[in-house]
Formats: structure tokens, sequence, C-alpha cells
């Protein structure tokens, strides 16, 4: 690990492979056909690996990487994947050698200076860095949606680190020296019961935070107020829409 790697999933790692919601199927065929091959792609920053068994579906190998050996031990085995511990500025990669950077959901935790140049050494002529990230959710059940939002604003608000800042704008204001191309529209939705709601909030490095300064579980709270308005049995759709910035290198 690095000095600057700041550490707020790796006491969450379990929880964060079971709840974390996956991304659409359509972006990893989509970031396959943009790659100048699809022979290797590094996903960098991979947590328990949401985005990389998507892409090794697309691609020949996947490395895929980690500054946390907590969220490494907790990646799902894959034959074309191979999982290693190493911070996002030293990639341990050969120059030239990769197709696509992914970035998921973590570009906001990175010495950016240090990544970029990282990034244009090992990519190929026109390889491509994909970063992305996405905001709060919103849960298509107006009473229960309006619980949560307050959860995350007024409840948490306080045990954001600042960096969450950089994700609710999408990543617009962050420097990307790379030539940038236009991305569809992609967002991921999934159909929710109360158990898996809950457990994607515990997911939250704000939610962690809490704990250790209140010694207590926000959520528990929230549960009970949601318990009230969540119809038996029911599922409810749950959106978290995409912000991208993709790019060739030169």
């Amino acid at each position: 690990m690095t000095p600057s790697f700041k550490d707020h999933f790796s006491n969450l790692a379990k929880t964060y492979a079971t709840y974390r919601p996956q991304y659409p199927v359509e972006l990893y065929t989509w970031l396959a056909s943009i790659s100048p091959s699809q022979q290797l792609v590094w996903d960098c920053a991979c947590g328990t690996g949401q985005a990389s068994l998507g892409l090794a579906e697309h691609f020949q190998q996947v490395i895929a990487t980690d500054a946390s050996a907590q969220q490494i031990a907790a990646a799902q085995a894959h034959p074309r994947i191979e999982w290693r511990v190493a911070p996002a500025e030293q990639s341990g990669l050969a120059a030239q050698s990769v197709d696509l950077i992914t970035v998921a959901q973590a570009l906001h935790w990175f010495d950016l200076t240090q990544f970029y140049a990282e990034a244009q050494r090992v990519l190929k002529p026109k390889g491509v860095l994909a970063v992305w990230t996405y905001g709060v959710l919103k849960i298509h059940q107006p009473a229960i949606n309006a619980l949560v939002q307050d959860f995350y604003t007024q409840v948490l608000g306080p045990y954001w680190p600042p960096e969450r800042a950089i994700v609710e704008t999408g990543y617009q204001a962050l420097p990307f020296p790379f030539q940038e191309l236009p991305v569809p529209a992609f967002s991921m939705q999934l159909a929710w019961n109360q158990a898996q709601l809950m457990g994607y909030l515990r997911s939250w490095s704000a939610t962690e935070r809490y704990i250790q300064a209140q010694g207590q579980d926000p959520v528990t709270r929230l549960e009970q107020q949601v318990a009230s308005l969540w119809e038996d049995q029911a599922c409810y759709l749950t959106e978290w829409p995409l912000a991208f910035r993709v790019g060739q290198n030169g």
C-alpha cells in the first residue's frame, strides 16, 4: 500500500461483495468494442470484482488490482482473472501492454497525477481509459426513497469523506488528460427487497464511520422506519445513473 491509500472498505469486504450492485452487461460489450483489441484489461481498484467478472466475459485476460488485501481475498476466482494487491499508481504491468483500463467507483481516491502517468505508461497506443461513478440510489417508492435520501444527507452527511463531493459531480470537475469519447447512457437497475437495500446501505463507508464514532448501527433505525412502508415480500425498482469519463491514449 502506498502512503496515499485511504482504506475505507477493507472492514466491509464481505458486505461489499454481497450487496454492491452489478453494472449492466451492455457496458462491458461497449467497452470491448472501443478497445484496440480484447487481449488484456486492467481493472484498477477492483474491490471484490464487481466489474472484473463482467470484463472477463469479453477479454482474454483481466488483471484486477486493489490496494486492499481484504478486498482481493473476498473476490471470486475466475480462470481469466488474475487478482493482485497493488496500488493504482504502481500497477506492476508492462509498458504498452493494456488495451483497456477500467476504474469503477474509485477514481476519487487516487493520486491523479501519478495514476494518469501510470495509465499512459501501460496503455497501448489508442488504448482506452474508462472511469465511472454513481451517486446516491433512487428507489421507485416515494416514501421509502425520501427516507433513504434523508439518511444519506442528514444522518450520514458528516461521516462521508470529502472525496464524496467528487462522486456527486460525476467526475466532471476532475482533470482527464485523454482524448475523450462520447459515452452512451448507462444505468444500474435492480429490483430489491428490504434486506438487500439495508445490506447495501451497510456497505457504505460513511455507515462504517458512523458506527466507529457513535458505537451503533444507524441503519437499524432506518429499518424500523421503512418496515411500515414496505409491502410484504415486495421488491422495488432501485436505480443508479452512471457518470463516465472515457478517453483514448494518444
